[in-house]
C-alpha cells in the first residue's frame, strides 16, 4: 500500500522523522517495514479501516507497510503449519521491523480473529524468534463508549511475545461515526491520536531495529547455549 493522502492532517503540525535526533553509530537506510494486523472480517470493518487510515499515515511517515487479511486463516490447531494462510502470516512477521495490532472489543475483550493471528505466530521457529526485538502498536474500535479493555489484552501479548510496545495508544469509541461515506477517519481528536501514535512507533522502529538483537541478548539464553554447545564438544561419539 503506496497511499498517503491524508487531507486531515495539519501540515503546519506534522513532521517527518528526523534520522538524526536518533543517535546510532550504524543505522539502517531502508524505510522502516510495519505490518498491520486486524480483528474483524465484516464487509465494512472498522479495524481494518482504522489499519487502512494508520498505513497512510506510515507511509507519509516514509514506513514501507502491509496489511494482513485474516479471511480464510484457519482456528489454531485446526490446521498444520504449513497451510497457506498461516506461511503468509509468519513471512510477513519475519518480514516486518514493527507491527500494529487493531481489534474491535467484543464482550469485553479482543475478538478471537485477532486472538487467532497472535496465535499462529511463534515464540521461536528454530533459532528464529520472529517477534522479538520488534516493535508494537496497540489500537482498538469500540460500537459503544470507550475502553481499554482490548488495548490492555494486547499489551499483554505483544510483552508475551517478546516485543518492544510503545507507549502510547488509540481506542476510539462508537467508531462507527468516525468514518465518513469514504471509509475515510473524519478529523477529530480520535484521528489525532492515531497520528500521535503511528509517529511514535516509527520513532521507537528507527531507534531500536539495528540493535534489537542486542537489546533482548539475555543471560540465560547464552548460558542455556553455551551449556548445550559443552555438551555436543564433550560427547564420547557422534
Amino acid at each position: 500500500m503506496a497511499d498517503a493522502n491524508t487531507p486531515n492532517i495539519d501540515d503546519g503540525c506534522f513532521h517527518q522523522i528526523k534520522n538524526e535526533r536518533l543517535p546510532q553509530a550504524q543505522r539502517a537506510t531502508h524505510a522502516p517495514r510495519i505490518l498491520l494486523l486486524y480483528g474483524s472480517v465484516r464487509k465494512r470493518s472498522f479495524s481494518r479501516l482504522m489499519c487502512e487510515e494508520a498505513a497512510r499515515i506510515l507511509n507519509r511517515l516514509g514506513a514501507e507497510t502491509r496489511l494482513f487479511d485474516p479471511s480464510g486463516l484457519p482456528l489454531p490447531d485446526d490446521a498444520e503449519p504449513d497451510h497457506p494462510r498461516v506461511q503468509e502470516l509468519r513471512t510477513l512477521t519475519n518480514w516486518c521491523e514493527g507491527m500494529v495490532w487493531c481489534s474491535p472489543e467484543r464482550h469485553g475483550a479482543m475478538t478471537g480473529i485477532m486472538k487467532a493471528q497472535i496465535d499462529w505466530i511463534p515464540l521461536s521457529i528454530g533459532a528464529v524468534r520472529p517477534t522479538q526485538g520488534k516493535t508494537l502498536a496497540v489500537m482498538q474500535v469500540s460500537g459503544g463508549s470507550q475502553s481499554f479493555n482490548a488495548l490492555n489484552q494486547l499489551r499483554v501479548l505483544g510483552r508475551w511475545m517478546r516485543m518492544i510496545t510503545i507507549p502510547n495508544q488509540s481506542s476510539v469509541p462508537k467508531a462507527f461515526l468516525e468514518f465518513d461515506d469514504n471509509d475515510r477517519m473524519k478529523p477529530s481528536a480520535f484521528y489525532d491520536r492515531v497520528v500521535d501514535v503511528m509517529e511514535e512507533l516509527v520513532k521507537f522502529t528507527l531507534l531500536t531495529r539495528d540493535c534489537s538483537d542486542y537489546l533482548v541478548d539475555r543471560y540465560s539464553e547464552r548460558k542455556e547455549s553455551a551449556d548445550e554447545l559443552s555438551k555436543r564438544v564433550n560427547q564420547r561419539s557422534l
